[in-house]
């Protein structure tokens, strides 16, 4: 396990796509953690105070740039229509939402998370310790 722990931050904009409207521009802020080296963020700015995180893989990102990637909650792939874009599918039990984003931003930000925490190295970032003591009781009496 490291203790050199990095967190990669960036901001890009998706649009947010419905039927018979236009996209709507929506802030979101990309992060990675070495402390969670499988995992990215995306928080989506919902108005003035809130934000929505939803949390996946960092290989179901780089994997939906190239082929559909995702069978739950998240769904990513690349546009037909535009092959400088990615689809976003976000599925929960209050709603469902698409959103494009482009394909080289992500890309780019995958690629500075490459540079932290290479593909097949997260287990080398991982404290089993730590995150057992999360899981398990500290009072077992």
């Amino acid at each position: 396990m490291r203790n050199d722990h990095v967190t990669l931050r960036s901001t890009a904009v998706f649009d947010l796509l419905a039927p018979r409207t236009p996209p709507v521009p929506v802030k979101v802020e990309l992060r990675y953690d070495t402390r969670d080296p499988y995992a990215v963020v995306a928080a989506f700015r919902t108005g003035r105070a809130g934000w929505v995180e939803w949390v996946y893989a960092r290989d179901l990102l780089a994997d939906g740039l190239l082929a559909d990637a995702g069978d739950g909650d998240v769904r990513i792939r690349p546009s037909v229509e535009d092959p400088e874009s990615v689809l976003i599918e976000l599925n929960s039990p209050s709603g469902h939402a698409m959103f494009e984003a482009s394909a080289q931003e992500l890309a780019d930000f995958l690629d500075r998370t490459y540079d932290v925490v290479l593909p097949g190295n997260e287990h080398l970032w991982v404290d089993v310790d730590d995150a057992l003591t999360h899981l398990i009781p500290n009072d077992l009496s």
